[in-house]
């Protein structure tokens, strides 16, 4: 049995000392203050797991889950579903921060609406907490911009109802595209009744934080949701498919190799945010990171 009236919020830790302070401030100070926060380190090295446990200690709403194993962020996610007390799960990475009202409006989104999950748009910061950019999606999530690998659903935006969840978990066989194969998978059996908001709920630490070897990763697990789906696809489609991800492949190589890696962040997002806009965002920013006093 879950809880009612309050949101769990999951963050999976591996190796964020850098990160960390900041994500677990940016849940404090959410203007909704009725959620726990379950941080469950995945093995790590450095300093992330002590950051963890202070907060522990200062805060009862925080818990600490280590086991000193490096099992993936699948696995970890499936066991934060489990340890999960309230009747919605909100996500969220480890170098990311919250706008201050995320939960509190996607929490009043789901409640008042006829929805399982809600994600949001987002700015984009580097390694600095300096806004670089913004991705506003409008356009509605359906089978056909799946299939077309088109992910309007950014993961760490999500709030979703645990009962979703219990009926949808994680491929552990996913790592690095486990929420592309989630969304494909429950949109196939029917049961992905999501809105994406177009008002950027999250800043989302992309520049200065992406690795070579993750985005092929990804792409290597795009490949086996592909195999996995293939009935679902046409066989020109299919082929089409995984040209495309060779192309990709070839494509990261060479900007890391030239060192334009951050291209590929850039292309995503667009990079015109008004004065206004730009004053209007930092002072968020700056809100979701206040230490106590």
């Amino acid at each position: 049995m879950c809880s009612k009236g309050g949101v769990s919020v999951a963050i999976p830790i591996y190796n964020a000392e850098n990160f960390l302070s900041d994500a677990i401030q940016s849940v404090i100070n959410q203007s909704f203050k009725e959620w726990e926060l379950i941080l469950v380190d995945d093995g790590s090295t450095d300093r992330s797991l002590k950051i963890a446990k202070e907060f522990e200690k200062k805060d009862s709403r925080i818990k600490v889950i280590s086991d000193g194993l490096n099992l993936k962020l699948p696995t970890r996610l499936n066991q934060i579903i489990s340890l999960s007390k309230y009747e919605f799960i909100a996500r969220m990475d480890a170098d990311d921060i919250m706008h201050p009202d995320r939960l509190k409006i996607q929490y009043d989104f789901l409640i008042n609406n006829d929805f399982d999950l809600v994600s949001s748009s987002l700015y984009s910061i580097d390694i600095k907490n300096n806004i670089i950019g913004k991705r506003i999606i409008e356009s509605p999530v359906t089978i056909q911009s799946l299939l077309n690998g088109n992910n309007q659903i950014v993961h760490p935006t999500l709030l979703a109802k645990k009962s979703w969840y219990l009926r949808n978990r994680y491929d552990q066989k996913s790592e690095r595209a486990e929420d592309y194969e989630l969304w494909l998978r429950s949109i196939l059996n029917r049961d992905l009744k999501i809105k994406v908001l177009p008002e950027p709920l999250l800043y989302y630490r992309e520049v200065g934080n992406l690795t070579k070897e993750k985005l092929l990763l990804s792409y290597k697990t795009t490949n086996y949701i592909y195999k996995k789906f293939k009935e679902n696809m046409s066989f020109t489609y299919y082929l089409k498919a995984n040209l495309n991800i060779f192309l990709k492949k070839n494509v990261v190589n060479l900007l890391f190799f030239l060192g334009k890696e951050n291209y590929l962040v850039k292309r995503r997002n667009d990079n015109f945010i008004s004065p206004e806009e730009l004053e209007y965002v930092r002072k968020n920013l700056a809100l979701a990171v206040k230490p106590n006093e």
